[in-house]
């Protein structure tokens, strides 16, 4: 096959010896069928790389991208309960389902997003785009939280909560919109910038990427969270606002350099096409048994190339994984919903400051990003030193375990935090009656939850990314995503079902000091192991694709030049901004 000299071949050696220290790669090889290229030469078939300087420049832009639009997203979820019960007058059950309703969209949109970027525009485009919606979302809800009397004086009439609830609401619908385009295709974005540097590259880029995430979290759940509660919501939605540009503005000023690959067109026609051959056809006989998925084939009498029927099946034995992941992120979700107004219940007092609820979040962003150092550094590592290294499917179970001893500890929190019930704070406009009991109690079932999104939310990553074929790899990305949402959704439902059984005892009323949300808390607990006992044996039979299975034929991309004009042409040929 024909090969090409990559620009910039000379420095390629020392530039990725640079690049991997800093990231701390290790390449050594698994047992998995993956060949690692030589960064000078690319098969011109599968991707055209950009070996120079700005590499690693690119990398960090496209982490501060996540950084900035993540902060602005936890700035929005972290204190939407205590903006619905404060300034839209809902009770804590409304709010708790708005909260689940907002953050499950945000996570089933991507799948819309990840389509487009693979079928009609590039990741780029989509990313961009999207960040424009976004920042009309954030200006809505910026709209929508000022006392305007306070504001503009007595000449201004305060607005009704409907104003505000419209306001709001089309805001947080906008940036659902907009978090979808961007999710699905970040994470996809980055790492197509490294991955002809080998496999453990995409593995570093994927733990770092999430570290960032968590980093523009830790900033939202402390300092903004706190703004949020104690100072105004004004100022607290209008650093958003600000961050979501910044990330516009860090990803346009890497676009000169980024590795591009255009759409593929219509790849949703053409599996669902390869799937109702398959279904329709008689299987012909291969080694002696029938292979369903052999009748779409051309070299059967099919109409479809083989390696577009093997991405098809790829991406069929990737979905039970996702089943899976939804109980998974159902646990996670309780973060912001349960364990926001069980805290909220508890003694926020820390001398004289009422501590922002808010902020124990903080405590899961901290544990993954202590954790993900750990992991990458001394867990991995040894794992593999032993010859037994960690699988995706095995890390993805492990999380799915400490999840689990979240909720029960939390279970164990709520009965101890009940039988202290003494005095009233005040937590933004509500005046709650609380336990004598410290909020730091929740620390370690927001710690738990933080080490198992370490495990499952990384390696689920990692997985869509290496088990997709490229063509699919935003789709399946945003497929991914989505158990996230799906997982919020089911949360409500479950809520919502339980309600309706305990009517007469309710175990999650309006006010939760007169229920028995324990009892929520374990049932949680008990269908994350019924979930985990049913994922071993699927995930003992997962067959892994091999990484080197992502060579697919994509059209040329943009290389870095140092003639102005021409890289100027190249630009205008290969990217068209919304």
């Amino acid at each position: 096959m024909m090969q090409v000299e990559a620009a910039d071949s000379e420095s390629s050696p020392l530039l990725k010896k640079k690049f991997v220290k800093s990231l701390t790669i290790s390449n050594d090889d698994e047992d998995d069928g993956y060949k690692e290229q030589d960064p000078a030469t690319v098969d011109v078939t599968t991707r055209t790389s950009i070996i120079g300087p700005g590499r690693l420049f690119v990398v960090v832009c496209v982490l501060l991208v996540e950084l900035c639009e993540r902060m602005a997203y936890y700035s929005v979820s972290s204190n939407l309960v205590l903006f619905c019960t404060s300034l839209l007058d809902l009770t804590s059950t409304q709010a708790t389902t708005v909260s689940l309703v907002f953050s499950g969209t945000v996570y089933i949109i991507p799948i819309l997003g990840g389509y487009i970027a693979d079928s009609w525009s590039n990741r780029f485009n989509v990313i961009y785009g999207s960040g424009l919606i976004y920042l009309c979302g954030l200006f809505l809800a910026l709209c929508a939280a000022p006392n305007y009397t306070d504001l503009f004086g007595g000449d201004f009439t305060d607005p009704s909560v409907e104003f505000r609830r419209l306001f709001y609401f089309g805001g947080l619908s906008l940036v659902a919109i907009g978090t979808g385009g961007i999710k699905s295709n970040v994470g996809p974005f980055g790492a197509q910038q490294v991955e002809d540097m080998g496999k453990d590259a995409v593995q570093v880029f994927f733990n770092w990427f999430y570290w960032f995430i968590n980093a523009g979290g830790l900033i939202a759940f402390t300092g903004i969270a706190y703004i949020e509660q104690n100072i105004s919501f004004s100022v607290g939605y209008l650093i958003p606002l600000v961050s979501m540009l910044m990330s516009l503005v860090f990803l346009n000023v890497g676009r000169r350099r980024y590795i591009y690959r255009d759409a593929q067109g219509s790849i949703l026609v053409s599996s669902l096409r390869i799937c109702g051959e398959a279904c329709c056809k008689q299987s012909p006989f291969v080694d002696g048994r029938r292979q369903m998925f052999d009748s779409a084939r051309r070299e059967y009498g099919g109409s479809f190339e083989s390696h577009l029927v093997d991405g098809v099946i790829a991406v069929i034995k990737i979905l039970p994984i996702f089943f899976f992941l939804i109980m998974f992120y159902v646990v996670y979700s309780q973060m912001q919903s349960t364990y926001f107004i069980q805290g909220e219940r508890m003694d926020l007092r820390i001398g004289g400051v009422i501590f922002p609820v808010a902020m124990l979040t903080g405590i899961n962003t901290v544990a993954v990003m202590l954790t993900i150092p750990v992991l990458d550094r001394l867990v991995y590592p040894f794992f593999k030193s032993i010859g037994r290294p960690l699988t995706h499917l095995q890390r993805i179970g492990i999380g799915f375990v400490l999840v689990a001893c979240s909720v029960f500890v939390a279970g164990s929190v709520e009965i101890y935090r009940k039988r202290q019930l003494g005095f009233e704070q005040k937590v933004g406009d509500d005046v709650i009656v609380a336990a004598n009991v410290s909020v730091f109690l929740q620390i370690p079932q927001f710690f738990l939850v933080g080490a198992g999104e370490a495990f499952a939310s990384i390696s689920g990553l990692e997985f869509s990314y290496t088990q997709s074929p490229s063509y699919m790899q935003g789709a399946v990305m945003g497929a991914f995503l989505a158990t996230n949402g799906l997982g919020s959704y089911l949360s409500s439902a479950i809520i919502a079902i339980v309600g309706v059984i305990t009517k007469d005892d309710p175990w999650f009323p309006d006010e939760i000091n007169d229920g028995r949300v324990e009892n929520l808390f374990f049932l949680f607990g008990i269908l994350m192991i019924i979930f985990f006992l049913a994922y071993l044996p699927v995930a003992y039979k997962y067959k892994y694709r091999s990484y080197a299975d992502h060579d697919v034929e994509v059209v040329p991309e943009l290389s870095w030049t140092d003639d102005t004009k021409t890289r100027d042409a190249q630009l205008e040929n290969s990217i068209t901004i919304f």
